[in-house]
């Protein structure tokens, strides 16, 4: 079966290679490949230097262009599974391995991988974590699916999964919006018990005021999701 895993990259020129070797080193049987988003430092200069697999886009598309851009390059290019993977070293490579034998065993469609099933690892902070159980609380509100971890930016995706996601995609913070997506077209989803690290380098694009139109935003965008059921 052949596997890759998709790194969305904006300005990780910190943290890129580290991520990319934790993959090689720990993830055997995945390709990889780096989606660029127009990063501002050297993220791909450093790619470069370090013959890297890149694809770079010419303009900033966010975290869901990035992420659908990856996704369209791992169904054209015949993979039966992707896995999104954070560029900023919060996730570790040794799960991947054992979510693809999940998802092989249960016939999963998008298995995500959830900090907050057995609560080891970097639990996130206290902001973020309200707004994940709120997600979570909206999510099973109107789909009836419990996601423990909605925000989490490690999910595995089979070819259906990924087809849908190459041609249409959430553009801003996408992970909730797009599985509530998945789960209208009765796609199944489940979770799989990961430990996540806290960032290493670099800041987050959610700051404490974003905050705000983050939850508004998304939750409007699962509310016009779910009415296409």
């Amino acid at each position: 079966m052949k596997s890759i895993v998709i790194i969305p990259a904006y300005n990780e020129e910190k943290s890129i290679v580290k991520t990319v070797n934790d993959i090689k080193e720990n993830a055997k049987g995945f390709d990889y490949v780096i989606v660029n988003d127009c990063s501002t430092d050297r993220t791909l200069e450093i790619c470069k230097e370090n013959n890297l697999c890149v694809l770079n886009l010419p303009i900033n598309l966010g975290i869901g262009g990035a992420v659908q851009t990856g996704y369209l390059y791992a169904y054209k290019n015949g993979y039966d599974y992707a896995v999104q993977f954070d560029g900023d070293g919060q996730h570790d490579a040794k799960f991947l391995g054992e979510m693809r034998d999940y998802m092989e065993s249960h016939d999963v469609d998008l298995l995500i991988g959830s900090r907050f099933i057995e609560k080891e690892g970097f639990q996130s902070s206290g902001l973020r974590r309200f707004g994940i159980k709120y997600f979570s609380h909206l999510i099973k509100l109107l789909t009836g699916v419990r996601i423990t971890d909605p925000t989490s930016g490690m999910r595995m995706a089979n070819r259906s999964v990924m087809e849908i996601y190459a041609n249409c995609y959430p553009k801003d913070y996408p992970e909730p919006e797009s599985a509530v997506a998945i789960l209208n077209v009765g796609k199944k989803i489940e979770e799989y018990p990961v430990v996540m690290r806290e960032r290493e380098e670099g800041v987050s694009s959610i700051s404490p005021i974003r905050s705000v139109y983050y939850m508004i935003k998304v939750t409007l965008a699962i509310l016009v999701e779910a009415l296409r059921r």
